[in-house]
């Protein structure tokens, strides 16, 4: 079943150099009526080539390790020229510097090829949506390999109402905004206002520095 974050199809791009994985990837979304695969790719060049006639993608699914220009790389030109186009990168390995080089390169999320339909669909819905994403094991190796400055370390956390901890926890916990608002009991339009709100306290701009920010300084657990 569809997930609520999106009513209407979600056009997808597909990118590895394996086409047997391609067509593998395409079968398994099949079922999922608001996710639409528009165009795969077995390259960078050729999906760069197919992006250019297809304005319509969303959100690019692209593998990490290929010849000539790697996911990373075609992340980072994706990005550059299609800024609304959001990338999920899909792959078997998951070390802190390769997460973090995905990060820096405009990647908003990140599943590894052992996930099941109904994860990499969520995925790519809430990439879509404007959210970030990133498998269970991805998200704890991030947090197991925090880089923090000294400078960082001395600074003073910023003053959290009740209910921004309360919010905070559950996007620690990988709730989305629907699940925070029916655990809480108030409405999305609520859950997104706090979720605005403590970006803009804690001067973070992404999932993982928000979650990164409240664990330095002991915001959460």
């Amino acid at each position: 079943m569809a997930s609520t974050l999106s009513t209407q199809v979600i056009p997808v791009l597909l990118v590895d150099d394996h086409p047997v994985i391609v067509e593998g990837i395409k079968s398994m979304l099949r079922p999922e009526t608001d996710l639409h695969v528009v165009i795969q790719a077995h390259s960078g060049s050729e999906a760069l080539r197919l992006l250019a006639s297809h304005p319509e993608v969303r959100v690019a699914v692209l593998d990490l390790n290929m010849p000539e220009m790697s996911g990373v790389e075609l992340a980072r030109a994706i990005r550059t020229t299609w800024p609304s186009v959001r990338v999920l990168i899909l792959s078997m390995f998951h070390d802190h510097a390769t997460v973090a080089e995905v990060l820096e390169a405009g990647g908003s999320g990140y599943v590894l090829k052992t996930a099941s339909r109904a994860e990499l669909s969520e995925a790519i819905r809430q990439v879509a949506a404007g959210q970030n994403y990133f498998s269970h094991d991805v998200a704890h190796t991030l947090l197991q390999n925090l880089q923090i400055p000294a400078s960082l370390q001395a600074a003073k956390a910023v003053e959290l109402t009740g209910r921004e901890q309360e919010i905070l926890r559950l996007i620690a916990r990988e709730f989305s905004n629907q699940a925070i608002a029916e655990t809480l009991f108030i409405s999305e339009r609520t859950v997104e206002t706090h979720r605005r709100n403590l970006f803009t306290k804690t001067n973070s701009k992404s999932v993982v520095g928000l979650i990164q920010y409240a664990m330095r300084n002991k915001l959460i657990d």
